[in-house]
Protein backbone atom coordinates (compact mmCIF):
# COMPACT_ATOMS: atom_id res chain seq x y z
CA UNK A 1 0.00 0.00 0.00
CA UNK A 2 1.60 3.68 -1.11
CA UNK A 3 0.37 6.89 -0.54
CA UNK A 4 -0.40 8.41 -3.85
CA UNK A 5 -1.24 12.32 -2.87
CA UNK A 6 -2.33 14.39 -0.30
CA UNK A 7 -4.10 17.65 0.13
CA UNK A 8 -4.60 19.53 2.79
CA UNK A 9 -6.71 22.49 3.87
CA UNK A 10 -6.66 25.00 6.69
CA UNK A 11 -4.47 22.83 9.03
CA UNK A 12 -2.47 24.81 10.57
CA UNK A 13 0.04 27.04 8.02
CA UNK A 14 -1.45 24.48 5.24
CA UNK A 15 -4.18 26.43 3.71
CA UNK A 16 -4.83 24.79 0.43
CA UNK A 17 -1.60 22.30 -0.38
CA UNK A 18 -1.40 19.42 -2.59
CA UNK A 19 1.55 16.76 -3.22
CA UNK A 20 1.01 14.27 -6.11
CA UNK A 21 2.64 11.14 -7.75
CA UNK A 22 4.17 11.22 -4.10
CA UNK A 23 7.25 8.62 -4.17
CA UNK A 24 8.77 5.84 -1.86
CA UNK A 25 10.86 8.26 -0.36
CA UNK A 26 10.00 11.82 0.14
CA UNK A 27 12.53 14.48 1.42
CA UNK A 28 11.57 17.68 2.89
CA UNK A 29 13.29 20.74 3.14
CA UNK A 30 12.45 24.36 4.09
CA UNK A 31 13.65 26.75 6.83
CA UNK A 32 12.76 26.10 10.78
CA UNK A 33 9.15 26.92 11.36
CA UNK A 34 8.13 26.10 7.74
CA UNK A 35 5.58 23.67 8.71
CA UNK A 36 7.64 20.24 8.77
CA UNK A 37 6.60 18.79 11.76
CA UNK A 38 3.07 20.30 10.94
CA UNK A 39 2.98 17.66 8.06
CA UNK A 40 3.49 14.92 9.91
CA UNK A 41 1.28 16.04 12.91
CA UNK A 42 -1.15 15.34 9.94
CA UNK A 43 -0.79 11.58 10.23
CA UNK A 44 -0.66 12.00 13.98
CA UNK A 45 -4.28 13.90 13.93
CA UNK A 46 -5.83 11.08 12.28
CA UNK A 47 -4.94 8.64 14.47
CA UNK A 48 -5.52 10.38 17.36
CA UNK A 49 -9.36 10.94 15.96
CA UNK A 50 -9.16 7.30 15.03
CA UNK A 51 -8.23 6.04 18.69
CA UNK A 52 -11.01 8.73 20.30
CA UNK A 53 -12.16 11.08 18.14
CA UNK A 54 -11.82 14.62 15.83
CA UNK A 55 -12.88 16.60 19.09
CA UNK A 56 -10.21 14.54 21.26
CA UNK A 57 -8.05 15.03 18.57
CA UNK A 58 -8.35 19.01 17.85
CA UNK A 59 -8.54 19.17 21.66
CA UNK A 60 -4.78 17.75 22.03
CA UNK A 61 -3.60 20.32 19.85
CA UNK A 62 -6.00 23.28 21.51
CA UNK A 63 -9.17 23.15 19.75
CA UNK A 64 -10.15 23.74 16.55
CA UNK A 65 -9.37 27.57 16.69
CA UNK A 66 -6.01 27.14 17.23
CA UNK A 67 -5.69 24.36 14.58
CA UNK A 68 -7.51 26.21 11.87
CA UNK A 69 -5.68 28.61 9.55
CA UNK A 70 -5.41 31.39 10.81
CA UNK A 71 -8.17 33.83 9.37
CA UNK A 72 -9.94 30.91 8.12
CA UNK A 73 -12.74 29.92 11.00
CA UNK A 74 -16.07 30.13 9.08
CA UNK A 75 -14.06 27.23 6.43
CA UNK A 76 -13.99 23.83 7.30
CA UNK A 77 -10.52 21.89 7.49
CA UNK A 78 -10.41 18.95 4.97
CA UNK A 79 -8.15 16.13 4.74
CA UNK A 80 -7.92 13.97 1.22
CA UNK A 81 -5.77 11.12 0.71
CA UNK A 82 -5.12 9.03 -2.26
CA UNK A 83 -3.77 5.27 -1.65
CA UNK A 84 -3.12 2.56 -3.78
CA UNK A 85 -4.08 -1.37 -2.75
CA UNK A 86 -5.32 -4.56 -4.42
CA UNK A 87 -9.23 -5.26 -4.01
CA UNK A 88 -10.31 -8.35 -6.16
CA UNK A 89 -7.21 -8.98 -7.72
CA UNK A 90 -6.65 -5.24 -9.50
CA UNK A 91 -4.77 -2.52 -8.02
CA UNK A 92 -7.37 0.75 -7.30
CA UNK A 93 -6.53 4.33 -6.22
CA UNK A 94 -8.48 4.92 -3.03
CA UNK A 95 -9.45 8.22 -1.88
CA UNK A 96 -10.54 8.99 1.68
CA UNK A 97 -11.93 12.90 2.37
CA UNK A 98 -12.47 13.80 5.87
CA UNK A 99 -13.89 17.63 5.98
CA UNK A 100 -14.37 18.84 9.70
CA UNK A 101 -16.03 22.01 10.84
CA UNK A 102 -17.44 23.98 13.77
CA UNK A 103 -21.08 23.58 14.50
CA UNK A 104 -22.54 25.53 17.31
CA UNK A 105 -18.78 26.46 18.66
CA UNK A 106 -18.73 22.10 18.46
CA UNK A 107 -16.06 20.25 15.86
CA UNK A 108 -18.32 18.22 14.22
CA UNK A 109 -17.58 15.94 10.40
CA UNK A 110 -19.16 17.58 7.84
CA UNK A 111 -18.11 15.02 5.16
CA UNK A 112 -16.71 11.90 5.17
CA UNK A 113 -16.18 9.76 2.00
CA UNK A 114 -14.26 6.49 0.97
CA UNK A 115 -14.68 5.87 -2.92
CA UNK A 116 -12.43 4.04 -5.88
CA UNK A 117 -13.61 3.54 -9.41
CA UNK A 118 -15.38 -0.49 -9.16
CA UNK A 119 -14.38 -0.97 -12.99
CA UNK A 120 -12.03 0.44 -15.60
CA UNK A 121 -14.57 3.39 -16.65
CA UNK A 122 -16.54 5.83 -15.03
CA UNK A 123 -16.64 8.08 -11.72
CA UNK A 124 -15.20 6.65 -8.78
CA UNK A 125 -17.71 4.87 -6.14
CA UNK A 126 -18.85 6.11 -2.85
CA UNK A 127 -18.43 2.54 -0.50
CA UNK A 128 -18.97 5.29 2.28
CA UNK A 129 -20.55 8.27 2.84
CA UNK A 130 -21.39 9.92 5.86
CA UNK A 131 -22.24 13.64 6.91
CA UNK A 132 -22.85 15.27 10.64
CA UNK A 133 -23.47 11.62 11.97
CA UNK A 134 -25.34 9.88 10.01
CA UNK A 135 -24.48 7.97 6.26
CA UNK A 136 -24.57 4.66 4.44
CA UNK A 137 -21.91 2.10 3.40
CA UNK A 138 -21.82 -0.74 0.95
CA UNK A 139 -21.72 -4.49 2.46
CA UNK A 140 -21.20 -5.88 -0.79
CA UNK A 141 -17.94 -3.98 -1.50
CA UNK A 142 -15.83 -6.70 -3.42
CA UNK A 143 -19.28 -7.64 -6.04
CA UNK A 144 -17.70 -6.23 -8.69
CA UNK A 145 -20.52 -8.24 -10.96
CA UNK A 146 -23.14 -6.48 -9.72
CA UNK A 147 -24.81 -3.38 -11.15
CA UNK A 148 -24.21 -0.30 -8.77
CA UNK A 149 -27.97 -0.10 -7.85
CA UNK A 150 -28.06 -3.63 -6.99
CA UNK A 151 -25.29 -3.37 -4.02
CA UNK A 152 -26.14 -3.50 -0.44
CA UNK A 153 -26.01 -0.07 0.95
CA UNK A 154 -26.73 0.20 4.88
CA UNK A 155 -27.79 3.11 6.31
CA UNK A 156 -26.10 4.11 9.82
CA UNK A 157 -26.10 6.51 12.61
CA UNK A 158 -23.14 7.47 14.65
CA UNK A 159 -22.68 7.84 18.58
CA UNK A 160 -21.89 11.07 17.85
CA UNK A 161 -21.23 13.58 14.91
CA UNK A 162 -17.32 13.72 15.83
CA UNK A 163 -16.94 9.62 15.40
CA UNK A 164 -15.31 8.48 12.30
CA UNK A 165 -17.36 6.63 10.42
CA UNK A 166 -13.79 4.76 9.00
CA UNK A 167 -13.01 3.92 12.86
CA UNK A 168 -15.51 1.36 13.06
CA UNK A 169 -15.64 -0.47 9.34
CA UNK A 170 -12.34 -0.31 9.24
CA UNK A 171 -11.97 -2.97 12.04
CA UNK A 172 -13.59 -5.38 9.32
CA UNK A 173 -11.62 -6.63 6.53
CA UNK A 174 -14.56 -7.51 4.03
CA UNK A 175 -14.61 -3.61 4.20
CA UNK A 176 -11.34 -3.67 2.19
CA UNK A 177 -10.35 0.34 1.63
CA UNK A 178 -11.76 1.00 5.14
CA UNK A 179 -9.60 -1.45 6.61
CA UNK A 180 -6.26 -0.88 4.45
CA UNK A 181 -6.94 3.20 5.35
CA UNK A 182 -7.16 2.26 9.18
CA UNK A 183 -3.85 -0.23 9.29
CA UNK A 184 -1.80 3.06 7.06
CA UNK A 185 -3.23 5.67 9.64
CA UNK A 186 -2.84 3.29 12.80
CA UNK A 187 0.59 2.23 12.47
CA UNK A 188 2.06 5.58 10.59
CA UNK A 189 5.29 5.92 12.37
CA UNK A 190 7.21 9.16 13.00
CA UNK A 191 11.08 8.77 14.08
CA UNK A 192 12.46 11.30 16.31
CA UNK A 193 15.13 9.79 17.45
CA UNK A 194 17.68 11.11 20.55
CA UNK A 195 20.83 9.84 21.74
CA UNK A 196 20.20 10.18 25.20
CA UNK A 197 17.44 8.35 24.98
CA UNK A 198 19.00 5.06 22.77
CA UNK A 199 21.97 5.00 25.51
CA UNK A 200 19.67 4.30 28.66
CA UNK A 201 19.77 0.67 29.71
CA UNK A 202 15.86 -0.64 29.36
CA UNK A 203 14.64 -3.16 33.05
CA UNK A 204 14.36 -6.67 31.17
CA UNK A 205 11.54 -6.87 28.89
CA UNK A 206 9.90 -7.19 25.49
CA UNK A 207 9.87 -4.93 22.78
CA UNK A 208 8.78 -5.59 18.98
CA UNK A 209 8.83 -2.41 17.50
CA UNK A 210 11.85 0.74 17.86
CA UNK A 211 9.82 3.55 20.02
CA UNK A 212 9.30 7.27 18.62
CA UNK A 213 12.67 8.46 20.70
CA UNK A 214 14.12 4.98 20.10
CA UNK A 215 14.24 4.45 24.31
CA UNK A 216 13.84 0.89 23.77
CA UNK A 217 17.13 0.15 21.48
CA UNK A 218 18.68 -2.34 23.63
CA UNK A 219 14.78 -4.63 24.20
CA UNK A 220 14.50 -4.12 20.29
CA UNK A 221 18.02 -5.84 19.56
CA UNK A 222 17.09 -8.53 22.03
CA UNK A 223 14.04 -9.25 20.78
CA UNK A 224 15.28 -9.76 17.15
CA UNK A 225 18.33 -11.42 18.16
CA UNK A 226 16.24 -13.87 19.96
CA UNK A 227 13.34 -14.30 17.74
CA UNK A 228 14.48 -13.03 13.98
CA UNK A 229 18.35 -14.15 13.85
CA UNK A 230 18.60 -13.69 10.02
CA UNK A 231 16.92 -10.11 10.37
CA UNK A 232 19.09 -9.69 13.52
CA UNK A 233 22.75 -10.73 11.08
CA UNK A 234 21.27 -8.87 8.33
CA UNK A 235 21.42 -5.70 10.74
CA UNK A 236 24.90 -6.54 11.59
CA UNK A 237 26.00 -7.29 8.23
CA UNK A 238 24.68 -3.18 7.82
CA UNK A 239 26.66 -2.10 10.23
CA UNK A 240 29.71 -3.69 9.66
CA UNK A 241 29.59 -2.44 6.09
CA UNK A 242 28.03 1.45 6.90
CA UNK A 243 30.36 1.94 10.23
CA UNK A 244 33.79 0.64 9.58
CA UNK A 245 35.03 -0.98 12.76
CA UNK A 246 32.17 -2.19 14.27
CA UNK A 247 32.20 -6.36 14.30
CA UNK A 248 29.41 -7.18 16.36
CA UNK A 249 26.53 -6.09 18.33
CA UNK A 250 24.70 -7.98 21.44
CA UNK A 251 21.99 -7.10 24.22
CA UNK A 252 23.05 -8.40 27.17
CA UNK A 253 21.39 -8.86 30.51
CA UNK A 254 23.30 -7.71 33.66
CA UNK A 255 23.25 -9.02 36.88
CA UNK A 256 20.55 -6.57 38.15
CA UNK A 257 18.37 -7.79 35.56
CA UNK A 258 18.54 -4.70 33.14
CA UNK A 259 19.20 -4.70 29.27
CA UNK A 260 22.54 -3.37 28.12
CA UNK A 261 24.14 -2.67 24.39
CA UNK A 262 27.60 -3.88 24.05
CA UNK A 263 29.28 -2.60 20.99
CA UNK A 264 32.33 -4.74 19.57
CA UNK A 265 35.38 -2.82 18.03
CA UNK A 266 37.69 -4.96 15.82
CA UNK A 267 40.33 -3.63 17.19
CA UNK A 268 39.59 -4.07 21.02
CA UNK A 269 39.48 -7.51 22.65
CA UNK A 270 36.39 -6.19 25.19
CA UNK A 271 33.46 -4.79 23.78
CA UNK A 272 32.20 -1.10 25.07
CA UNK A 273 28.83 -0.56 26.33
CA UNK A 274 26.31 1.71 24.73
CA UNK A 275 27.19 5.07 27.12
CA UNK A 276 30.82 4.88 25.53
CA UNK A 277 30.09 4.42 22.05
CA UNK A 278 29.99 7.33 19.49
CA UNK A 279 26.81 9.29 18.73
CA UNK A 280 26.80 8.57 14.77
CA UNK A 281 27.31 4.45 15.45
CA UNK A 282 24.89 4.14 18.17
CA UNK A 283 22.31 6.56 15.98
CA UNK A 284 23.09 4.28 12.45
CA UNK A 285 21.92 1.11 14.58
CA UNK A 286 19.14 2.26 16.24
CA UNK A 287 18.11 3.52 12.11
CA UNK A 288 18.60 -0.16 11.17
CA UNK A 289 17.07 -1.85 13.29
CA UNK A 290 13.76 0.73 12.80
CA UNK A 291 14.44 0.00 8.58
CA UNK A 292 14.91 -3.85 9.31
CA UNK A 293 11.57 -4.42 11.22
CA UNK A 294 9.61 -7.74 10.57
CA UNK A 295 7.15 -6.25 10.12
CA UNK A 296 7.55 -2.78 8.69
CA UNK A 297 5.61 0.38 9.25
CA UNK A 298 3.65 1.40 6.05
CA UNK A 299 4.20 4.60 6.25
CA UNK A 300 7.66 5.89 8.27
CA UNK A 301 8.48 9.91 9.03
CA UNK A 302 11.98 10.68 10.17
CA UNK A 303 12.75 14.05 11.81
CA UNK A 304 16.03 15.35 10.92
CA UNK A 305 18.31 12.19 10.66
CA UNK A 306 21.50 13.99 10.37
CA UNK A 307 21.49 15.29 14.17
CA UNK A 308 24.38 13.34 16.05
CA UNK A 309 24.85 11.54 12.74
CA UNK A 310 28.62 11.35 11.21
CA UNK A 311 28.04 13.50 7.58
CA UNK A 312 29.79 10.67 5.23
CA UNK A 313 26.82 8.29 6.37
CA UNK A 314 24.20 10.52 5.40
CA UNK A 315 24.34 9.12 1.31
CA UNK A 316 24.77 5.01 3.14
CA UNK A 317 21.69 6.51 5.63
CA UNK A 318 19.67 7.91 2.60
CA UNK A 319 20.49 4.52 0.51
CA UNK A 320 19.04 2.71 3.51
CA UNK A 321 15.72 4.70 3.07
CA UNK A 322 15.38 3.88 -0.26
CA UNK A 323 15.71 0.01 0.65
CA UNK A 324 12.86 0.47 2.80
CA UNK A 325 10.39 1.99 0.34
CA UNK A 326 11.81 -0.87 -2.55
CA UNK A 327 9.60 -3.36 -0.08
CA UNK A 328 7.21 -1.60 0.53
CA UNK A 329 7.05 0.68 2.68
CA UNK A 330 6.89 4.73 1.98
CA UNK A 331 9.13 6.89 3.69
CA UNK A 332 9.06 10.53 4.51
CA UNK A 333 12.42 12.34 5.90
CA UNK A 334 12.97 16.57 6.36
CA UNK A 335 16.13 17.38 6.67
CA UNK A 336 18.47 20.25 6.30
CA UNK A 337 21.67 18.25 5.77
CA UNK A 338 23.25 18.84 1.89
CA UNK A 339 25.08 15.46 2.04
CA UNK A 340 21.46 13.87 2.16
CA UNK A 341 20.07 16.28 -0.65
CA UNK A 342 23.09 15.12 -2.78
CA UNK A 343 22.11 11.60 -2.46
CA UNK A 344 18.07 12.10 -3.49
CA UNK A 345 17.09 12.13 -6.55
CA UNK A 346 15.05 15.36 -7.45
CA UNK A 347 11.83 14.04 -7.79
CA UNK A 348 12.05 12.78 -4.13
CA UNK A 349 12.40 16.36 -2.66
CA UNK A 350 9.87 19.17 -1.75
CA UNK A 351 10.69 22.26 -0.31
CA UNK A 352 8.39 24.38 2.00
CA UNK A 353 8.38 27.90 1.79
CA UNK A 354 6.56 30.30 4.26
CA UNK A 355 4.75 33.49 3.65
CA UNK A 356 2.75 35.80 5.08
CA UNK A 357 1.61 32.73 7.79
CA UNK A 358 0.89 30.12 5.03
CA UNK A 359 3.02 27.53 3.75
CA UNK A 360 3.32 25.98 -0.19
CA UNK A 361 5.26 22.71 -1.24
CA UNK A 362 6.40 22.30 -4.07
CA UNK A 363 8.31 19.68 -5.79
CA UNK A 364 12.24 20.44 -6.95
CA UNK A 365 11.79 18.34 -10.21
CA UNK A 366 8.36 21.00 -11.13
CA UNK A 367 10.74 24.15 -10.72
CA UNK A 368 12.48 24.66 -13.42
CA UNK A 369 14.95 27.86 -12.54
CA UNK A 370 15.61 25.37 -10.02
CA UNK A 371 16.49 22.60 -12.11
CA UNK A 372 18.98 25.11 -14.35
CA UNK A 373 20.79 25.93 -11.19
CA UNK A 374 21.91 22.30 -10.65
CA UNK A 375 22.89 21.38 -13.76
CA UNK A 376 26.54 21.14 -12.35
CA UNK A 377 24.88 18.83 -9.57
CA UNK A 378 24.65 21.19 -6.42
CA UNK A 379 21.36 20.84 -4.94
CA UNK A 380 22.18 21.89 -1.56
CA UNK A 381 23.97 25.43 -2.99
CA UNK A 382 20.78 25.48 -5.85
CA UNK A 383 18.39 25.54 -2.92
CA UNK A 384 20.37 27.62 -0.25
CA UNK A 385 20.06 30.56 -3.90
CA UNK A 386 16.82 30.80 -3.78
CA UNK A 387 16.43 30.97 -0.15
CA UNK A 388 14.98 27.15 0.43
CA UNK A 389 17.85 25.85 2.15
CA UNK A 390 18.42 26.84 5.93
CA UNK A 391 22.08 27.60 6.73
CA UNK A 392 25.19 28.18 5.57
CA UNK A 393 26.09 28.14 1.96
CA UNK A 394 26.65 25.02 1.20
Amino acid sequence: MKLESLSIKNYRVFQDVQIRNMPGLCVFVGANGSGKSTLFDVFGFLKDALAGNVRTALQKRGGFKEVVTRGCIDQPIVFTLQFRITIGDVERLVTYVLEIKLDNNKPVIAREILRYKRGSYGSPFHFLDFSNGSGYAILNEEDFNKKDSELDREEQTLDSPDILAVKGLGQFQRFKAANAFRQLIEHWHVSDFHISDARITNDAGYAEHLSSRGDNTALVAQYLFEQHPDIFQRVLDKMKQRVPGVEGVKAAETDDGRIVLKFQDGSFKDPFIARYVSDGTIKMFAYLLLLNDPSPHPLLCVEEPENQLYPSLMPELAEEFREYSDRGGQVMVTSHSPDMLNSIQLDEIFWLKKKDGVTTIERASDNALLVSLIKGGDLPGALWKQGLFEGVNP
